[in-house]
């Protein structure tokens, strides 16, 4: 490494520390604080209507990799103690995976950004985020994000042996 050249490290506690903490609390209140505009941040507690709000909201959090998939957390997963990887259980998008737990394990070092938001169950936006991590490719998923079952292979032209056979 050339010297003076600055290294941008992984904070590997910060998953399980309070800075993890500290970013769902943020989206929670940012998300209350949008939904009552009128109530003053120091007034908060004393507004039942906010104080309601702000309980039921559920927060996601969106893992997204160097290689461009990503995934929901669900919860991290405890396997014990290792510096350079991370497992957590991811939620997955595709109904046919809902069935079962999917445990995932990357290098800290593949993580590109986290994402973590606030929203109401009433409020659930139509229009999820894209969660790659069970596609052959990121590419994939915008064009099947609304359908259950993989229809790729239904979808391609066939090739010179497969036409011959129809």
């Amino acid at each position: 490494m050339q010297q003076g050249a600055q290294v941008a490290w992984f904070n590997y506690d910060w998953f399980t520390g309070e800075a993890f903490v500290a970013q769902k609390r943020e989206a929670r209140l940012r998300c209350a604080q949008k939904k009552f505009p009128n109530v003053p941040p120091d007034q908060a507690d004393q507004h039942s209507a906010y104080q309601t709000f702000l309980g039921e909201l559920e927060v996601r959090t969106l893992v997204y990799l160097r290689d461009g998939f990503s995934y929901e957390m669900t919860r991290m997963v405890d396997i014990g103690q290792r510096a350079d990887l991370f497992t957590f259980e991811c939620e997955p998008i595709d109904e046919q995976y809902k069935v079962g737990a999917f445990v995932v394990t990357l290098p800290y070092d593949e993580i590109n950004r986290v994402e973590t938001f606030a929203v109401h169950p009433s409020e659930k936006p139509e229009d999820v985020p894209v969660i790659t991590g069970f596609r052959s490719s990121p590419a994939d998923a915008s064009l099947y994000r609304d359908d259950a079952r993989d229809t790729r292979d239904e979808l391609k032209s066939p090739g010179p042996a497969e036409a011959d056979s129809n």
